[in-house]
């Protein structure tokens, strides 16, 4: 899991309250208990393969590095030896991600005659070049249904400054909601992202963003790649002249003094001086991706998905193993793989096809799932059913009250109520596992929702589950390793997760969407 740094239509149509379970009745052949294939799903087998996967040969499998080429290639090695095909036409298992890591930036930039020097009052991730004499603020940055912070202001080309937050009306009420509730242009972790989006799509050059609350964990954050002279990984795709400056209140006041106070949008004179340079090494890095034809409907897709990737070596060079990090998700993706392709050898393969999906760059902002789904999906997301998601299902979250036996579940009722009721339904006949919701509250300050690779599935309106025992004291450390696991709940969530695959896979009709993507 990586560190903290997106159409509504119909009705819920019996909320799978009176649609049977695909071991209940099926059209086109008898019953089928998919216990039988769910039993092959073993402590012992999930074991042998971490042991592998997470071991110190393995250097911690970071992202283009030498041993998560390991990784990938033991993944397309067990694929093979499964006689699981690749689900490229060409019959090639990597999905090739082209990706970049800028180097660390250096440079100052001038507001108004003070000159800051980048990882101090300002910072930037990339190259930011060049002289203005106007800058255009903003506001907020905000423009959804009738409202816009924008107006008539002409910003193409220009140097735009935005602040973090959203409006208010007179009454106090933010004007975006309607209510006393803060809406998704005030969120952490998409805020930014939204309100650069909409700048750019104007035409701006640049963009000054203050945000006085976050400032410290971006600095962080810059201060960590400084440290290990290693820059942002992004998807060569993401690259671009465009640039975002972060200010903090002291040079964002630099340049315009009543900055907390104005909300009006106004282009006005004022001299910015840009000279930051940086640069992108290229970072050769794939998915393994393979696929099981379904039956009946081969050209509808269940995607299984965990990250392959980890984090690497210390700088001291300790090894973060990530057995829990994402070891446990991949090798459960495996044991899955593998029932289902011993049940399709027995005549009773999935009406769906499934697709066996281990991402890159997880760990890096969600790339290799991003690239999936957003440039180059192997199969149409319009004919992709659903994406159940694994990472993290390993150990036993210690601040957590309650059961061991248990799984907290992110995500399955934010788009279909159909899928978060069948997943109860499977859960309650098949393996009774404590369902914890915890972290799926809209206000949990942890965000987990948007830390995994479902994220991009959701965002595209692709109903998710997201499976995930929470973090621990090992987490992303070199504590995280193979003897930590608990193997019998590792098990236990993974036989779960089959027989959910299997129902999604297999009942007559796709879940239903009912929620719109957020």
């Amino acid at each position: 899991m990586k560190n903290l740094f997106l159409v509504a239509f119909g009705l819920v149509l019996s909320c799978n309250s009176s649609q049977k379970t695909v071991s209940e009745t099926s059209k086109s052949q008898e019953p089928i208990d998919p216990v039988t294939y769910a039993q092959t799903i073993t402590e012992d087998e999930l074991k042998e393969h971490l042991y592998i996967y997470a071991s110190d040969e393995f250097e911690g499998r970071e992202t283009g590095a030498p041993g998560q080429k390991k990784a990938a290639d033991y993944l397309k090695a067990q694929y093979e030896a499964m006689g699981i095909k690749a689900a490229k036409k060409d019959g090639n298992y990597f999905q090739k991600v082209p990706l970049e890591v800028a180097k660390v930036p250096s440079g100052t930039i001038s507001l108004n005659s003070s000159a800051f020097e980048v990882g101090e009052d300002i910072l930037t991730f990339s190259t930011a070049t060049g002289d203005f004499n106007e800058v255009v603020y903003a506001g907020y940055g905000v423009e959804e249904g009738g409202y816009s912070d924008y107006g008539s202001l002409d910003v193409n080309g220009k140097l735009v400054l935005i602040k973090a937050g959203e409006p208010k009306d007179n009454n106090g009420n933010y004007i975006v909601s309607g209510t006393k509730k803060k809406s998704v242009w005030s969120n952490m972790s998409e805020a930014m992202e939204k309100k650069m989006q909409v700048a750019t799509e104007k035409g701006a050059k640049g963009i000054l963003y203050f945000d006085s609350t976050n400032f410290p964990r971006y600095k962080r954050y810059f201060d960590y790649m400084k440290t290990n002279n290693s820059g942002k990984m992004e998807l060569a795709e993401d690259s671009s002249d465009n640039f975002i400056v972060l200010l903090n209140e002291k040079s964002a006041t630099a340049l315009k003094e009543d900055i907390q106070q104005d909300h009006v949008s106004k282009a006005w004179s004022a001299k910015v001086n840009l000279n930051v340079v940086s640069g992108n090494d290229k970072i050769d890095s794939e998915n393994v991706v393979a696929v099981l034809l379904g039956s009946e409907k081969p050209d509808e897709y269940v995607v299984v998905s965990s990250h392959l990737d980890h984090i690497g070596v210390t700088a001291s060079g300790e090894i973060n193993n990530g057995a829990d990090d994402d070891g446990s998700g991949t090798v459960a993706l495996l044991e899955i793989a593998e029932a289902f392709k011993k049940a399709a050898e027995n005549g009773h393969g999935p009406k769906r096809s499934l697709v066996f999906l281990h991402v890159t760059g997880e760990e890096k902002g969600l790339l290799g799932s991003r690239y999936y789904t957003d440039v180059d999906p192997i199969f149409p997301l319009s004919q992709t059913v659903a994406n159940l998601n694994i990472d993290m299902i390993g150990r036993i979250d210690p601040k957590r009250d309650g059961d061991r036996n248990y799984v907290y579940l992110i995500g399955s009722d934010k788009l279909s109520t159909e899928l978060h009721n069948l997943s109860e339904e499977i859960n309650q006949k098949y393996a009774n596992l404590e369902l914890d919701y915890k972290y799926n509250d809209e206000n949990d300050p942890n965000r987990f929702y948007y830390r995994s690779d479902h994220y991009n599935f959701a965002k595209n309106n692709i109903p998710i589950i997201f499976y995930f025992n929470g973090t621990h004291d090992d987490y992303h450390r070199p504590g995280d390793t193979p003897d930590k696991i608990n193997y019998d709940l590792l098990e236990n969530r993974t036989r779960l997760i089959f027989h959910t695959a299997w129902e999604v896979a297999n009942r007559d009709d796709k879940v239903i969407v009912d929620k719109p993507a957020k």
